[in-house]
């Protein structure tokens, strides 16, 4: 697949299969464009390399395994094809009978995104979207590269959504989908946050 054919016209879901199991870069699928990710931060790698491991070792022994962010999600029916930072599934694993490599899966129940100024709205927003097409799909974990916080949106039995924030470095977070405890000590350890911005005294102004 050349640059000028995938400028001149969307991709069908096959071209896009095709291109992405020989590409040397990532690259998500929405509606017949091809989106290339870019590379992430230090402690963006660090946070979900952490998260990894916390989560790799609280499912031993439970019908639920992590996995990380080279396996890619398709979306419904819908031509779009998104790769988590992290996702859970629990039981059979349901592969996207698209996808004859088996490179995509259809089922998790858990998603994990890394925020950065860059994507943090597209995590949100388009992606969180996205993702509530899937029926499996029962919780969305946000974690902040800026600060210790970690924001969880939970699917209840009527179908709202629960927010729960949880800061601080000593701080937790309860994944309720998969019963796990994350420690904020662990998923954000070895990260330098960039220090707080003086908060500016509105008395302490200079003026005649």
């Amino acid at each position: 697949m050349t640059e000028s054919l995938r400028r001149i016209r969307k991709l069908t879901l096959t071209e896009y299969l095709d291109f992405e199991a020989s590409a040397l870069e990532k690259h998500e699928f929405v509606d017949g464009d091809i989106v290339a990710m870019s590379g992430g931060s230090e402690a963006a790698s660090l946070i979900a390399t952490n998260i990894l491991g916390e989560l790799h070792s609280a499912l031993k022994g439970k019908p639920c395994r992590v996995y990380d962010s080279n396996l890619k999600v398709r979306i419904g029916r819908k031509h779009r094809y998104r790769y988590p930072d992290a996702l859970v599934i629990c039981g059979p694993t349901i592969p996207d009978p698209d996808d004859r490599r088996k490179h995509s899966v259809t089922n998790p129940k858990l998603v994990v995104e890394v925020l950065s100024p860059s994507t943090e709205r597209i995590d949100r927003v388009q992606k969180f979207a996205d993702y509530r097409e899937l029926e499996s799909f029962v919780e969305y974990v946000l974690v902040s590269q800026t600060e210790p916080t970690i924001e969880t949106f939970f699917r209840q039995e009527d179908g709202a959504w629960r927010i729960d924030v949880q800061t601080g470095v000593e701080g937790s977070t309860f994944l309720r989908s998969i019963d796990v405890t994350l420690s904020h000590r662990e998923v954000f350890a070895n990260v330098e946050f960039p220090p707080p911005a003086p908060t500016k005294d509105p008395l302490d102004e200079s003026g005649d």
